[in-house]
């Protein structure tokens, strides 16, 4: 299953049960914003330690750093090798999908949300303002009970399209983040 987003709430549900809580490993895999880059790379396609770097703009070993964090905390796996351009032997990763059926607790870590925010962002920068398809923007007054609905209730949406992306590949790859925010008084 290709990597959608990171999903982070404590407090929702999957509609087919495969949430569970992220591990500490794993939390803190995930709140580092080029983590979060190189899985949504590697969910679009199988990519090298060189490729990532250079789609990144970043060292490669840098980037051996957090895709080596990744693999630790079962986020990435080894691709088959393959023959390159040159006739090299390459060993490229590729995501298992993982992130998304984790929740974490977004009150426990500040990290934790900044990361995949910014990663957004810095994926949004690249992609250019044409690249938005939809757009929403809201205000609502909801209690915490309330706020966990709305989540559950879009998780299930999503959940429905993730589970079967596989059979859209040759379609263009959208990517997305649903957040909702307290506004300051």
């Amino acid at each position: 299953m290709a990597e959608q987003d990171i999903r982070q709430s404590g407090e929702a549900e999957s509609t087919t049960g495969k949430r569970r809580e992220a591990t500490v490993r794993e939390a803190k895999a995930l709140a580092h914003p080029l983590r979060v880059r190189i899985l949504r790379l590697c969910g679009q396609r199988e990519l090298t330690n060189k490729q990532l770097a250079d789609r990144l703009g970043r060292d490669p070993g840098t980037v051996l750093h957090h895709v080596r964090h990744l693999l630790g905390a079962g986020f990435l796996e080894q691709a088959p090798v393959r023959s390159g351009e040159s006739g090299a032997l390459e060993k490229p990763y590729r995501s298992t999908g993982l992130s998304w059926w984790l929740s974490t607790r977004l009150d426990e870590d500040e990290a934790a949300a900044a990361g995949p925010v910014q990663a957004f962002q810095e994926e949004l920068a690249e992609a250019g303002p044409g690249s938005v398809r939809t757009f929403s923007r809201f205000l609502l007054h909801l209690s915490p009970e309330e706020v966990a609905e709305l989540d559950r209730r879009i998780l299930a949406v999503l959940d429905e399209y993730i589970e079967t992306d596989d059979q859209r590949r040759d379609r263009p790859a959208l990517g997305g983040m649903f957040v909702l925010h307290q506004l300051p008084d």
